[in-house]
């Protein structure tokens, strides 16, 4: 802007898109540019599950859900309201109640944390600290955290180094990931960039479901173009994506479906096309759209 210093400008003046081309140094568009999706076979499917939280209490009650091929699905709801709980219970990380979780008709329940993630699952989990990074590892370690024990970064249980920081290096300067260099440690970053790192390892792998939970947390508003670019690639890729964000505006933004969970169960399920926050927010309070003035 000419006649603008740095940092300076008049808020009755300049937009949203204005002020984040200046904190960036480039134009950064809000909502991503996508074409209408194309959604084939079910990758995802979830049938009358229960899950309990920590405390043994009932966090999902048969709750159904199914994510295609060639689509985002997005889950909205207040934080607490099971979220967590059904991510935990389709990565391994959380026994089932009852019910069933297949991929592809696999069903996954029965699965290690592992032959899940080898079946197809990518998972950018919400708490980067407690599931996404071992912090005192380098941050080209952590990238190679799912595929170590593969060639080419191992052979006969012997790890190559040479190929994996090769790999971390790589993805480092895709993403846009600031650090040092590729031997520096996950503690030191920012948490955005410790972030950026881990939605690298994932979305590279290229799953035929990548679950996304909450994947621009602590990211500035340029990096958050970027990742939502490189999710509607997976997209566009005929990958199925599930994304459950906190971000209402991301939701509708990315979503070709947005399921709406209230006290553990999918209580609608709406076109992001034809609804907006408010609808939505009286839904995630477990609300209908008549009483919002759509359509049921």
């Amino acid at each position: 802007r000419k006649g603008v210093g740095v940092g300076t400008v008049n808020v009755q003046e300049t937009n949203p898109d204005e002020l984040a081309a200046l904190m960036v140094g480039r134009e950064v568009h809000f909502k991503t540019e996508k074409k209408t999706a194309t959604p084939k076979e079910a990758v995802l499917t979830i049938k009358e599950l229960v899950v309990e939280d920590s405390r043994g209490v009932e966090a999902v009650s048969s709750l159904d859900l199914s994510v295609r091929a060639g689509e985002i699905v997005g889950i909205a709801g207040v934080d607490g309201n099971g979220q967590t709980e059904v991510i935990e219970a389709i990565t391994g990380l959380r026994k089932i109640k009852s019910g069933s979780i297949t991929l592809k008709n696999q069903e996954l329940s029965t699965l290690s944390t592992r032959k899940i993630t080898e079946s197809g699952i990518g998972h950018i989990p919400q708490d980067r600290h407690k599931h996404g990074l071992v912090l005192d590892y380098t941050i080209g370690e952590n990238i190679g955290l799912q595929t170590y024990y593969q060639k080419p970064m191992s052979k006969s249980g012997i790890l190559n180094y040479k190929e994996m920081y090769k790999k971390a290096k790589e993805l480092i300067a895709e993403y846009d990931v600031r650090t040092p260099s590729e031997y520096t440690q996950a503690r030191s970053l920012s948490g955005g960039n410790q972030q950026k790192a881990i939605i690298a390892r994932e979305v590279d792998r290229s799953p035929e479901l990548l679950i996304a939970a909450q994947p621009t947390r602590g990211l500035d508003v340029g990096a958050i173009e970027f990742i939502h670019k490189k999710l509607i690639e997976e997209r566009d890729k005929g990958r199925a994506v599930l994304l459950v964000s906190l971000e209402l505006d991301e939701v509708i933004n990315l979503s070709d479906r947005i399921a709406v969970i209230y006290e553990g169960k999918i209580v609608d399920i709406v076109d992001p096309k034809e609804t907006n926050e408010q609808e939505l927010g009286l839904l995630m309070a477990g609300g209908t759209r008549e009483k919002a003035g759509g359509t049921a």
